[in-house]
């Protein structure tokens, strides 16, 4: 006789599949989102003369410590997907805080050197008749 049908038929829809997949006690990295966000912007934020993004990249690498000891303390009671993105957002706040100190630096030297020709009588602008 063929069979009418199963009493345990899978589910095949994907959306169904993703939901289930992860145990249900894991959960999200706190912070791990914020810290993704706050690593890019300080990447955007590093041509603001450099303040802006060396804020939100120390305040983004402070945040990732806190969640990094969180996720060393137990490992299987967060998913991986936030544990990935908090390393992302980690690398991209490494990246945008040195961009940023280094433009910072560089302004720095300029406005000295600037301020320096300036009183130094190297850019005479009045002129002595």
């Amino acid at each position: 006789m063929e069979n009418q049908g199963t009493p345990h038929q899978e589910n095949t829809n994907p959306q169904f599949q993703q939901q289930f997949s992860q145990p249900f006690w894991q959960q999200q990295l706190p912070n791990a989102t914020a810290v993704l966000v706050l690593g890019i912007i300080s990447i955007v934020g590093c041509f603001c003369y450099g303040i802006i993004g060396l804020i939100l990249g120390i305040i983004a690498l402070v945040l990732s410590g806190k969640a990094i000891k969180l996720y060393n303390q137990n490992p299987a009671l967060y998913t991986e997907a936030s544990f990935k993105n908090l390393k992302a957002g980690k690398v991209c706040a490494i990246v945008g805080t040195c961009i940023s100190a280094a433009y910072l630096i560089f302004l720095i030297i300029y406005i000295c050197i600037i301020g320096a020709a300036i009183s130094g009588g190297l850019l005479n602008v009045w002129g002595k008749h």
